[in-house]
């Protein structure tokens, strides 16, 4: 799930307990076939039946509200393996024959790794929960090694290597594995908000951090003229007006996504060598292919040079093909080029595609199912 999705969750969390009631989380721990939403997408349900963020298309809720009413009234975590097969509607995928397994587990604030991880949520740090999903004990592990909580010693050691591997991955996602005994083990992921730097403050950059933001990105907008640098014209965003001699005082994050598109060629040709000089693993720069060549024509007439692993992250023009021409169609193309370069996809259309569709090229996982067996409810 998205960081702008994990604000509302945790929001109306800390807001239940800080008057007392009761809550449990509700989470997807395993995906079979197709389905709507992927592993470690959650929701929260509160004491009065009320639920925060969603796991469906919206047909699954109400039995999974019911599971956590009686999870919150027990103490005890399930997991319940839904199925949805092509008789029944659920909104995951309307008869498209896949099933998931959903863990609902009470909110414990009290216990210190549930307490470190809703803390690394809230702070967007990075950082893996692991979870056996047929015992007990549950261990978060920081990329440094770091850890809270513990969990039974059979699977302890591939636990931790297991959720480490995780963490070294550029978009670590969360993913249900088996211990070699053959224990179920759920690795859920915290990570940052995915970094997005717009250098320049023109119009079309308006509908590029506003769409972003609302995806859940920590914008940043650096352009040295301060009467652009509103919060009016960028809500959510982080505003730096800086000259471009001063570009240095910025660094960005390191699985940033930088696009350059000041429109103006001095600009761009000074935030393009800042962009490849820092390490961020996507630098796009809006335009034609031409205006790319021609801003690294410039910087190695001034002597500029970059090595063959900083060009390879340079990308022109940016954004999927999808025709787009007004600044609110050529901001979804971009952001959709991002989301498909982080998650491994090549943007391409579905229809005709074999396979599952939240397949990436590169990589496919399917755990086999937990938890006991629900069918449709009549009528769903």
């Amino acid at each position: 799930m998205n960081a702008a999705e994990t604000r509302a969750l945790l929001l109306a969390l800390t807001a239940a307990l800080s008057r007392g009631q009761g809550a449990a989380i509700a989470t997807v721990v395993g995906v079979h076939g197709s389905a709507y939403r992927r592993e470690g997408t959650r929701m929260l349900v509160l004491g009065d039946g009320a639920q925060v963020c969603m796991l469906s298309g919206g047909c699954l809720e109400a039995e999974v509200v019911e599971v956590a009413l009686e999870v919150i009234r027990t103490g005890v975590p399930t997991v319940t393996h839904y199925d949805l097969s092509e008789d029944a509607t659920w909104g995951l995928g309307i008869g498209c024959g896949g099933s998931v397994d959903v863990r609902v587990e009470r909110v414990n604030s009290g216990d210190p790794a549930t307490a470190a991880w809703l803390a690394a949520l809230e702070a967007g740090e990075l950082a893996a929960l692991v979870v056996p999903l047929d015992g007990h004990g549950q261990l978060l592990l920081r990329p440094d090694g770091s850890m809270v909580g513990d969990l039974p010693p059979h699977i302890r050691e591939f636990a931790r290597q297991a959720a480490l591997e995780r963490l070294a991955q550029l978009e670590p996602r969360a993913v249900t594995l088996r211990a070699p005994d053959g224990t179920p083990v759920f690795i859920d992921v915290s990570t940052p908000p995915p970094q997005l730097v717009l250098y320049g403050a023109g119009h079309d950059a308006i509908p590029l951090a506003t769409q972003a933001h609302a995806l859940g990105y920590d914008v940043h907008v650096i352009d040295p003229r301060g009467a652009y640098l509103t919060p009016g014209r960028f809500p959510g965003a982080t505003l730096h007006d800086l000259a471009l001699e001063d570009l240095a005082a910025f660094t960005p994050a390191g699985r940033a996504h930088l696009v350059i598109m000041n429109h103006h060629l001095d600009r761009d040709r000074v935030c393009l060598a800042h962009a490849l000089r820092s390490g961020a693993p996507y630098v796009g720069v809006l335009g034609p292919r031409s205006r790319a060549r021609d801003l690294l024509a410039a910087l190695e007439a001034e002597g500029e040079t970059f090595t063959p692993e900083q060009l390879a992250r340079l990308r022109s023009p940016i954004g999927l093909r999808l025709g787009a021409e007004a600044p609110e169609e050529v901001a979804m193309s971009i952001l959709a080029e991002l989301m498909a370069w982080r998650r491994g996809y090549d943007g391409s259309f579905l229809s005709g595609h074999d396979g599952r569709i939240h397949d990436a090229q590169t990589h496919a996982e399917a755990p086999t199912p937990l938890g006991r067996d629900v069918a449709a409810p009549a009528g769903s």
